[in-house]
Order: C-alpha cells, then structure tokens, then sequence
C-alpha cells in the first residue's frame, strides 16, 4: 500500500479512536525529517511517522526528532505491522496525562 494511502486510512482511524482531536499534516519541506503527523486531543498532542512497511528508509532526523518529542510528550514511527501496538501506546500517554477516551 503507498503510504499517502495508509497514512489517509490512519487518520481516519485516529479521529475514530480519540473523538474530537485534531490531526495537523506536516509540511516535510519546511522543516527537513520532521514527523508526519501532528496529534491534539485535549490538551495533549503527540507526533507520528508514519512509513507504509516497517522496512521503509528512514530519512536523516527522523530517528532524532522521535526521541526528542518522545521525551517532551509522545512520539513514534508507525505503519500497518505495528499500528495497533503504537495506537495503544498513544491511547495509554493521553490517558495517563489525563486525556480520556470517549467512544
């Protein structure tokens, strides 16, 4: 699957699972190896990357912003294998910083 297509489906996922958050596209030109994605729900965010296979390239900075947003709030690369596990991990940092789910 081309990853405009996944990444399209996965926001589709994402406003479904957290209700009301607001998903921002980055701009990869403006700022080179910056995250995707954009994550607000309540008042916390997040930040994802999202690849169409766990085997994609990585461009340069993006192992770099992961770890730095990871530390500040909540960040990851993503794709079809591990989506799930990563959604997970997204819904327990929101939830821990008291942001609920609410289906």
């Amino acid at each position: 699957m081309a990853e405009n297509k996944y990444q399209a489906g996965l926001i589709k996922r994402l406003k479904q699972r957290f209700p009301g958050c607001v998903v921002l596209k980055n701009d990869p030109n403006y700022m080179q190896g910056i995250l995707d994605l954009t994550i607000l729900h309540h008042h916390c965010w997040a930040m994802l990357e999202v690849k169409d296979s766990a085997q994609s390239a990585r461009q340069p900075n993006q192992e770099f912003y992961v770890k730095s947003f990871s530390e500040l709030s909540f960040a990851d690369f993503i794709y079809p294998e591990n989506e799930e596990e990563v959604l997970d991990a997204l819904e327990e940092a929101f939830a821990s910083r008291g942001a609920t789910r609410v289906s």
